[in-house]
């Protein structure tokens, strides 16, 4: 999850393929396509691909939220979190108009919009004191499974777990003072929402410049890629610039085909509903599981929720550029510190993402860029609640604000 470094050779010998996994990531996305498309239908299967494109530029590009943020806190070196703004903004200057216009050749279209209160909030603290001991966002949990990691695999079953948990609390986090959705497209226009957007995040990229310039005098560049004859953009790694231009246009690519922006963390309280389902635990008679949509995703097989295929396609596409790369190395080696580190911190995850209406993704990065405010407050939010979980990241013998 660690941002790519600086100062490579500019030519290293070609690396070579994992060939039997990449062969097993290749197939089974042809037949996840198929099986999907059968099943589904044909837009259903091409959004798992879409996942898969998403698995390889986050696995190519190491885009990952937590560390960026956690280089911004450490190091003071800002490279990370402003690709991730400029992802964003691209992504605003297409989704918010569209999203204002509500629908495109028959397809209906919305943003990422939630409550803004107490819920959002907590939740979004939790989760960014979580993602700092478990490793990993919501996406960089999925993409550094699919290259196999063997602890990323630990935080994403309690991540899972502290969904589910995090659905049978929702409603009386509800209860709790909150404001309702609001949209600053509908606010103000949507080209008033668009100044005010990109505004933000040149802020914030802003900000994290002049802090690196002041401590380190210039600033970290990108870079150059370090594979001959371009084969880089198959074999990796990407520039975090690239990676996040590729994010943004496959965000855009989603909207326009699933309806909606990105999203990552609904899917894991599904699949933990369904096995709780399964085991006998009786969720569906819990008021989360009651409501209209939530109802008809349990009754329905998981190939149908847009947000589950394209976490399926994620993970494997994660796979094929790990092969690619040749770079696929499951380890099974866990110390009982890191160990315990992505238990609390999938469970802190997975419940403070279901209180708060998604991670990195679905509230900050689809929820900004489709002018929703509460992407703005998850942002800030998530922000302090990171600087927390890094200052207990020793605890569990693991690097903190010291770098080591």
């Amino acid at each position: 999850m660690s941002d790519l470094s600086a100062a490579a050779p500019k030519v290293l010998p070609a690396v070579t393929a994992d060939r039997m996994p990449l062969l097993v990531a290749a197939v089974m996305l042809v037949a996840g396509f198929v099986l999907i498309t059968w099943q589904v239908d044909l837009r259903q299967g091409a959004l798992f691909l879409i996942g898969g494109a998403l698995g390889v530029a986050l696995y190519h590009g190491s885009f990952g939220f937590t560390g960026g943020w956690r280089r911004m806190v450490v190091e003071r070196r800002g490279r990370g979190m402003r690709a991730q703004m400029l992802a964003i903004g691209v992504a605003s200057l297409a989704m918010l108009p569209l999203v204002a216009a509500g629908t495109l050749g028959g397809q209906s279209l919305v943003g990422a919009l939630a409550p803004v209160g107490v819920s959002v909030v907590f939740g979004a603290a939790l989760f960014g004191l979580g993602m700092q001991l478990g490793g990993g966002c919501g996406s960089g949990t999925l993409f550094t499974v699919g290259g196999g990691s063997a602890r990323m695999l630990v935080t994403l079953v309690f991540f899972i777990v502290g969904a589910v948990v995090g659905t049978a609390h929702l409603p009386f986090w509800l209860q709790l003072p909150a404001l309702p959705p609001i949209s600053l497209g509908a606010q103000f226009g949507v080209g008033m929402a668009l100044a005010v957007t990109i505004l933000g995040l040149a802020v914030v990229a802003l900000v994290t410049a002049l802090v690196e310039k002041r401590v380190h005098g210039t600033l970290e560049t990108e870079p150059v890629p370090t594979q001959p004859n371009w084969s880089w953009i198959v074999r990796g790694p990407w520039p975090l610039v690239g990676a996040g231009l590729v994010l943004a246009l496959l965000n855009i690519a989603t909207l326009l085909l699933a309806g909606h922006p990105w999203s990552i963390t609904y899917g894991f309280g599904l699949w933990g509903a369904k096995i709780a389902q399964a085991v006998g635990i009786d969720v569906a008679s819990w008021e989360f599981w009651t409501w209209p949509a939530q109802a008809q995703a349990l009754q329905s097989s998981v190939l149908a929720d847009t947000v589950s295929v394209m976490d399926f396609g994620l993970v494997l596409g994660a796979a094929l550029a790990a092969a690619l790369a040749g770079k696929f190395a499951p380890k099974a080696s866990l110390p009982l510190g890191s160990l315990l580190a992505a238990i609390v911190g999938g469970l802190l995850m997975g419940y403070g993402a279901r209180l708060s209406f998604g991670c990195n993704i679905g509230a900050l990065f689809s929820g900004i860029a489709t002018g929703s405010l509460h992407g703005w407050v998850w942002f800030a939010a998530a922000f302090v609640g990171s600087l927390a979980g890094i200052g207990l990241r020793p605890a569990f013998g693991l690097d903190g604000f010291a770098k080591k």
